[in-house]
């Protein structure tokens, strides 16, 4: 069986206290009382016919409701997650202020086998964080993004 794919834009900026960047909060209830674990790089799935990078754009206007920023795309490579998902990321320097962000929904049955289908947001909220803070409540697998972005960096 072929993993599912996922592309997204890790956006980082610098402040006086050093880098930051801009996680979501995964939505929905799974996660709602959750921190830890729970913040994510802005990603989604693509189709194997749909080009990564194309994908990452895709991803982030749905998630974010906002356009992908332009600069240079620092390509952190992608990591296997506990899932088995491949999660593919671009790291570009850009500020955002979370209060413009519009998170696209999805639906479920919630709760479970009750037959009521329920909307949430794809993120239910955005935040930039130090590197060391994210890496506290980024999802494990992909706290290798926040390592290869300071690699950069160097």
């Amino acid at each position: 069986m072929t993993p599912k794919r996922s592309a997204g834009l890790l956006l980082f900026r610098h402040t006086g206290d050093g880098a930051e960047v801009l996680l979501g909060h995964m939505g929905g209830p799974y996660f709602a009382k959750k921190d830890a674990g729970a913040w994510t790089v802005p990603k989604g799935e693509y189709e194997p016919d749909e080009p990564a990078w194309d994908a990452a754009r895709r991803e982030f206007r749905e998630e974010l409701g906002l356009e992908p920023p332009d600069g240079e795309a620092i390509d952190l490579g992608e990591v296997r997650q506990s899932n088995g998902k491949i999660v593919t990321v671009w790291a570009i320097e850009a500020d955002l202020d979370p209060a413009t962000v519009a998170p696209g929904t999805f639906t479920m049955e919630w709760p479970p086998r009750s037959g009521r289908v329920q909307e949430f947001p794809e993120l239910d909220r955005v935040a930039w964080y130090g590197v060391a803070r994210a890496r506290e409540v980024i999802v494990t697998a992909q706290a290798v993004f926040l390592d290869r972005l300071a690699e950069h960096a160097r």
